[in-house]
């Protein structure tokens, strides 16, 4: 029988408010290293690729929606800096909103950018 070092590894369970927070910090970095600069520059990119209408709106979302997840999650934490927010329902609440608002926003900037051919 083998058993683990520690036996409250096994109970350890991801939450919602740790994945924030690790997706937080990975796009941070990402946008920092992978992303810095001028984004019409990745858009030319994507454009040249000469690839169907639906895979450049795809690239497009995966371009903006880390950088809208970034900033709405930002605003959350400056929301916590004012001392706001810190119950574990609003906690929750406040993360589905961020990840909604995030999604909705990257999906509505796609959408333009395929409409007018951006």
């Amino acid at each position: 029988m083998i058993y683990a070092i520690n036996k409250y590894i096994v109970c350890f369970c991801w939450s919602l408010p740790m994945m924030m927070s690790i997706t937080h910090r990975v796009i941070g970095v990402g946008l920092t290293l992978i992303l810095p600069g001028n984004y019409p520059n990745y858009l030319d990119s994507i454009h040249s690729l000469s690839i169907g209408p639906f895979l450049i709106g795809m690239a497009k979302f995966c371009i903006v929606f880390p950088t809208s997840y970034h900033t709405y999650n930002g605003i959350q934490h400056l929301w916590w800096d004012i001392g706001k927010g810190f119950q574990i329902p609003e906690v929750y609440c406040t993360g589905y909103i961020v990840i909604g608002l995030s999604i909705v926003t990257s999906a509505a900037l796609m959408f333009v950018c395929v409409c007018l051919s951006l």
